[in-house]
């Protein structure tokens, strides 16, 4: 039988697609990328118009030999990664390693790993795309010529080992930005003024101040405050009774952004911790009673559309479960306001009726609760609208208007599966049945409470996420790796969620925000973007974006050189003593995290672990709770009292 090649990236999406072609096909996965940029040097011929020079990655050696050797024994050849920007340079790479012929039809996309998507792929192979093969050169190259000229400069003028890089920078600057907002912020004073009127029977309703007569006003004072108490009296009368229907629209199903923001606000996970379980769920997992099958569509994407198939799929599931009523009639693929990528898809379920209970007995708890988000989102964005009826009431006292609203929920639609924080309405905050236009009713009770504004709130991954998204920063495959980036930098630490910025971050931002001020803008980056997608269209030539940019950073570089002053970056000390030399002790970060390091060194090197306490309480002996970390880094729980406590769990503790 004849053999035909199939290349993908992973070892997990080859044993997937091997399943559904059989035996007339070998799949080899080539582990990712096998050439780019060397790390030792600029890897770009400046002289030479910017001329990438690519070399084969260190430890491919094998791989590629292996490729070769298979590459000579087939009749066909199917280029098969990923199907974006960097899926495709690889299989570019890929077919110059291997000696392909460049016009030949030997590359196949797919948006999900299931039987049909593969056959069809296999049916109608295309050319390499190199619009998106010069999109992701002119990105590659970009990033390596901000971060190996910029880099070395702080590596001399702070320390050693840091990066500074075109995107990330954005992103520290957002945050330091916001954290001076915070710290500069001047609150202010205003005041609530709310009423409870008495309704027959033991009912009472709650009114909240709105103004005089139409005109809605702000209480800034007490003194202001209580002149309206004065002045409303005793007798309020319900000048206007509506009632109406409010529906809220279900949600679109999923983009690389939204699911991260969702997976962190409502699983806590990071946006790394996403992005790589969405890569497991997209490449294939062993589901009882199905095989190995890839349960999601690609992940990498900023599409809300989903294929016909798909979306009739969905639709004739929803009726069955829940009633043809619980089917919305709207095309959802239409009217988002937002350019769609056709080429890809929304994140969603590649099989919607493989029974839950199968996918939750095959995945591990937090695949599994990744899985059940995605697959909700998308069921959901296929229902029909919650209904709530509503009804608002306006109340005058003797000139002064106050109101007060009700809503009840009386069609879950999309609901019935799917929710968020943002869903929740507050049925009973006025029960107002019972009253009528024109009805007076008598004051039980004023209430008037003082407050002040509240600053800004940090960052956190989900929040930096949606305003990267919105300012156009970066792409979907970029959020994550930036985050982790100035995380694993310290630029910034989180706290409970929340981003915070350190020393070093600060003396970072405020040295390129001085000297590299078009790099950390907003709108230059956001339309670097967009000069990137033309790239990918055929409009403009990846090497012109290069050649425009260089220049005024080559003069950036020189100035930043010779102007900027050496900074020095205190170690945060800490009141645990040394005990070989004495001195207080200082933190210090490793690969994996925090320790503990004597000031003295090189005269003394006396270093500890260190691990930061929580606080939970041990459920066995009541002592505090500490985060450890495995030697290969893995995180876990242990009582402070070990080894006289033998508390410890993988998991947070129960009074978490």
């Amino acid at each position: 039988m004849a053999k035909n090649l199939v290349i993908v990236e992973s070892p997990a999406k080859a044993k997937t697609i091997k399943k559904f072609l059989g035996s007339g096909y070998d799949v080899i996965a080539s582990q990712g990328h096998v050439r780019d940029l060397p790390k030792s040097q600029l890897g770009i011929s400046i002289e030479d118009d910017f001329e990438p020079k690519y070399i084969t990655i260190r430890g491919k050696g094998d791989i590629l030999a292996e490729l070769r050797k298979a590459a000579k024994k087939a009749d066909k050849i199917y280029l098969a990664t990923d199907p974006d920007r960097e899926g495709e340079a690889i299989s570019w790479h890929l077919q110059t390693l291997l000696k392909l012929d460049e016009k030949a039809a030997n590359r196949i996309t797919f948006n999900e790993i299931t039987k049909n998507a593969i056959k069809n792929s296999i049916k109608s192979p295309r050319r390499i795309d190199m619009g998106l093969v010069d999109a992701q050169q002119a990105r590659r190259v970009l990033d390596r010529i901000v971060g190996y000229k910029i880099s070395p400069l702080l590596w001399a003028k702070i320390k050693s080992g840091l990066s500074a890089g075109r995107v990330q920078s954005v992103a520290l600057k957002l945050i330091c930005d916001r954290e001076k907002e915070i710290n500069e912020f001047k609150p202010q004073e205003y005041w609530s003024l709310d009423a409870e009127l008495n309704v027959k029977g033991k009912n009472t309703v709650p009114v909240h101040f709105y103004g005089e007569g139409d005109k809605k006003i702000s209480l800034t004072s007490e003194k202001e405050t209580d002149r309206y108490i004065k002045k409303a009296g005793k007798v309020f009368r319900c000048t206007e009774l509506k009632e109406s229907e409010k529906r809220r629209k279900a949600p679109l199903p999923f983009t690389t952004s939204t699911l991260q923001q969702e997976a962190s606000k409502v699983l806590n996970f990071s946006t790394k911790k996403t992005m790589q379980l969405a890569q497991t769920l997209y490449e294939g997992v062993d589901v009882k009673g199905h095989g190995t099958i890839g349960l999601i569509t690609y992940l990498r994407t900023d599409s809300v559309r989903v294929s016909d198939e798909a979306d009739k799929n969905v639709r004739k599931y929803i009726e069955e479960k829940f009633g043809k009523n619980y089917v919305t009639k709207a095309d959802v693929n239409k009217g988002t306001g937002k350019k769609i990528q056709d080429a890809h898809e929304a994140i969603r379920p590649s099989y919607i009726d493989i029974p839950m209970e199968d996918i939750k007995a095959s995945l591990s708890r937090d695949l599994y609760r990744l899985y059940q988000l995605i697959w909700k989102r998308f069921v959901a964005s296929r229902m029909e609208s919650a209904a709530y009826k509503t009804v608002k009431a306006t109340f005058d006292a003797n000139g002064v208007t106050f109101t007060s609203s009700s809503s009840k929920l009386f069609f879950q639609g999309y609901m019935t599966v799917y929710s968020t924080e943002e869903d929740k309405i507050d049925e009973n905050d006025g029960n107002l049945s019972g009253i009528k236009e024109g009805a007076e009713l008598s004051l039980k009770e004023m209430k008037k409470e003082q407050h002040f504004t509240q600053p800004p709130a940090h960052f956190t991954e989900a929040s930096l996420v949606k305003t990267l998204e919105e300012l156009r920063i970066g792409r979907p495959s970029t959020y994550a790796p930036t985050i982790t980036t100035i995380l694993t930098r310290h630029y910034i630490v989180k706290d409970k969620k929340n981003l915070y910025t350190t020393d070093l971050g600060e003396a970072v931002n405020s040295i390129m925000d001085r000297f590299f001020p078009e790099i950390v803008n907003t709108e230059f980056t956001a339309l670097m973007e967009d000069t990137l997608d033309s790239v990918e269209t055929g409009d403009v030539d990846w090497k012109t974006i290069v050649r425009n940019f260089y220049p005024d950073l080559e003069v950036a570089v020189e100035k930043a050189g010779e102007n900027l002053e050496k900074v020095k970056i205190m170690d945060e000390e800490t009141d645990i003593i040394c005990d070989q030399c004495g001195r207080k002790m200082v933190f210090k970060y490793g690969p994996h995290g925090k320790f503990l390091a004597c000031p003295g060194f090189p005269e003394c090197r006396n270093t500890k672990s260190y691990n930061e306490k929580t606080e939970f309480v041990c459920p066995k002996c009541g002592g505090a709770i500490l985060i450890m970390k495995t030697r290969k880094g893995r995180r876990y729980y242990s009582c402070e009292n070990h080894p006289d406590c033998d508390y410890m769990s993988w998991q947070k503790p129960e009074n978490a």
